[in-house]
């Protein structure tokens, strides 16, 4: 039996302030949800490791933080592989721009993908999925703030692909993503609040198009938004998945 984080394995890797953290940014998940008059259960946390080393991720999944996310190819192999010879299985979400010719890399490795934002990517997804036998969760990335550096399917361009994704037999269509545009203060609160009740509306009238994966189950097409800075406005819109990387390693080495 894998003994806890807490008892220093890995000679001692386990920093002080890192079960604080999770637990902290837990409880803060699940006050969001109660205040939104929701389940803490239904809002899944990905742990954003891109920022750490290995056996930082590793003690993680120690301490049941189950969902890690890589936004690198290179990475996601790198951690997953350290994981693997610890004998830890996390369920890896990726969570960056995906290129073309990482797909097949990142198929192999990720259970989740959060960032399809071409019809193109989509296909390709599927034709890797269909290549090693397996049927990745997929999230479509909306556009929703007009930011050069985001990538995104406008919201007119929606429809085709969630149809073309429930005709594909290799991915299973979770729902919608989205970045909330990155300004200061107040303004941010308010552009982030507005990103997250557009994508929300859009999952809601898009939902009878979703017809396969946990759409289908929950009967509905599910969000993934929100991010260190804006979570709780996130949940608060009804996001169904947050990914947090910084308020879980504030104190860390890294």
């Amino acid at each position: 039996m894998t003994p806890p984080a807490s008892a220093g394995i890995l000679g001692g890797s386990v920093f002080p302030s890192l079960e604080s953290n999770l637990e902290r940014v837990r409880a803060r998940v699940a006050g969001a949800a109660r205040k939104a008059g929701r389940s803490p259960e239904e809002v899944v946390l990905v742990a954003v490791t891109k920022s750490v080393e290995p056996d930082v991720a590793a003690d993680l999944v120690r301490l049941g933080q189950s969902d890690l996310g890589e936004s690198r190819a290179s990475e996601l192999e790198r951690k997953d592989d350290h994981l693997r010879r610890l004998g830890l299985s996390p369920r890896w979400h990726f969570v960056g721009h995906l290129q073309g010719n990482k797909v097949h890399r990142v198929v192999a490795r990720a259970a989740a993908i959060h960032s399809v934002d071409s019809l193109r990517l989509l296909e390709a997804i599927d034709r890797a999925a269909a290549e090693l036998g397996s049927k990745p969760e997929i999230w479509i990335q909306v556009k929703l703030a007009e930011e050069p550096t985001k990538s995104g399917l406008a919201p007119r361009e929606l429809p085709a692909v969630v149809e073309r994704a429930r005709e594909l037999q290799h991915v299973a269509l979770a729902g919608l993503m989205a970045l909330a545009p990155l300004s200061t203060g107040g303004e941010r609160d308010d552009s982030a609040r507005a990103v997250f009740r557009g994508l929300a509306r859009l999952a809601r009238e898009l939902a009878p198009k979703a017809a396969m994966g946990d759409a289908r189950e929950l009967g509905r097409m599910r969000t993934s938004m929100g991010m260190s800075g804006d979570f709780e406005a996130a949940i608060e819109a009804g996001s169904d998945l947050v990914r947090i990387g910084t308020l879980l390693f504030e104190g860390e080495a890294r």
